[in-house]
């Protein structure tokens, strides 16, 4: 097998080299976005942000929202604001390991891979989320290594669950997995405090959706729950298209359209898998290792099943980014133990891929920032609350457009009455781009 050892001195040059190139990269993937790096959900999470302390939804916890008033304290929008979230988020979890002796070198590498560096550089709650998760599965080893008290240990444990809930509600996962874990450890003497940590979280839950989400919304569960929403037959694939693109440590998003190119995208993601079973059977998994492949696996199959009755986009590298980094960190740990200083490679190797990707589908977003905000200006629309009007939100060239003004005023609500269009402040794509010209990305 073939390994390479670099001295201390030439590692950790080639460490700061390569948290260098991620940052840059972080930044160009956003900027070379004609709308920014953001999403439908996005222009919800930039509204509440702008608009706090006043609540419009209860669609998402206030947890992301609120990570992005704090920057604009600072003199920023929400716009830039989200983007210094996941900057932040980067920063915070290399610090934390490095400080730690945490799974640092693992840490560096995965946060590298270019599906991570997606998540970083998008308006979206997943960024926020990934430290905290990593702070969770610290605590849980310390518990494992009876370096905190049973107290503690629930303390610490049920803190993050709370913080997590309060950020996503598909935390509730975690809960469900340190609750099992507890379970399935029964006969050991932390038992007891990852089982009770489970059940305060979910105890939480219940307590948030009364307090918060009924109080805004008492008919969100009955709104939101469809029993046989898709067939196994839907379902299926799209789990294994997640999965393969997951991780995929090179390329995360497939041709929609399909093609010969998906076979590689996938094949290499299925190859990946394998790799990570077979690592995962044949070597001795540590009490830390393998709380966080239990842990890691119960909110995937949650993730999975949840979607027979609960609608949720299908799964991706951007749904499964918490419960996958901790996969991928002990994935990491196996193969730095085989290949040594090699595996940098991977990170390198999924940069490299990841900027080719960015610069041939390239957009301008501080050009069309520039266009949209001339735009409303001249509407007058730039410090007021309007509508955009779109038949669906699948309507990617439709659903564009608004992407972009909420960047620049996210007090911006989608209405999907065709009738609301006659009204002077309902914009649609006709009325902007009658106007303006926005420059579209070369790959959508």
């Amino acid at each position: 097998m073939i390994s390479i050892k670099l001295n201390s001195k030439y590692e950790k040059i080639l460490q700061f080299f390569l948290i260098v190139v991620t940052y840059t990269m972080i930044i160009l993937r956003f900027l070379l976005n004609e709308k920014g790096r953001v999403s439908p959900d996005s222009i919800r999470y930039l509204r509440q942000a702008n608009i706090f302390p006043i609540i419009d939804d209860t669609i998402a916890p206030l947890g992301y929202p609120l990570s992005i008033r704090f920057f604009t304290f600072f003199g920023v929008d929400e716009f830039w604001g989200s983007k210094l979230v996941g900057l932040f988020a980067y920063t915070f979890i290399l610090v934390f390991a490095y400080r730690k002796k945490f799974y640092f070198k693992e840490l560096l590498v995965v946060s590298s891979l270019f599906s991570f560096v997606s998540i970083f550089s998008f308006t979206m709650s997943e960024a926020f989320t990934l430290p905290f998760v990593i702070f969770l599965f610290f605590t849980a080893r310390q518990i494992l290594k009876n370096r905190l008290s049973q107290i503690q240990g629930i303390f610490f444990l049920t803190l993050l669950l709370i913080i997590l809930l309060n950020i996503r509600y598909s935390a509730l996962f975690f809960c469900l997995g340190i609750l099992g874990f507890g379970v399935m450890n029964f006969r050991k003497n932390y038992w007891k405090t990852f089982a009770v940590s489970g059940i305060l979280g979910i105890g939480f839950y219940g307590l948030y959706k009364l307090i918060f989400i009924d109080y805004f919304n008492e008919n969100y569960i009955a709104q939101s729950l469809e029993i046989g929403l898709k067939p196994t037959s839907t379902l299926v694939p799209e789990l294994f298209q997640g999965l393969a693109t997951t991780f995929d440590p090179f390329v995360h998003i497939a041709d929609p359209n399909g093609g010969i190119i998906n076979y590689g995208i996938y094949g290499i993601g299925a190859l990946t898998i394998v790799a990570m079973i077979f690592l995962f059977v044949k070597t001795k998994l540590s009490e830390t290792e393998r709380f966080i492949l239990i842990i890691s696996l119960v909110c995937i199959v949650c993730s999975y099943f949840i979607q027979y009755f609960y609608w949720i986009n299908p799964m991706d590298y951007r749904l499964l980014a918490p419960f996958s980094i901790g996969i991928w960190i002990v994935f990491l740990r196996k193969l730095f133990r085989i290949l040594d200083d090699i595996v940098y490679s991977i990170a390198f190797l999924s940069l490299m891929t990841g900027f080719i990707f960015t610069w041939l589908s390239k957009g301008d977003y501080l050009e069309n920032r520039k266009i949209i905000s001339g735009f409303l200006e001249k509407e007058k629309l730039k410090d007021t609350t309007f509508e955009y009007y779109v038949e669906t939100l699948e309507n990617l060239d439709q659903v564009q457009v608004a992407e972009l003004i909420s960047t620049v005023n996210p007090r911006v609500y989608i209405t999907f009455k065709a009738a609301d269009t006659v009204k002077k402040n309902v914009l649609t794509r006709y009325k902007v781009e009658s106007k303006v010209s926005i420059k579209k990305n070369n790959y959508q």
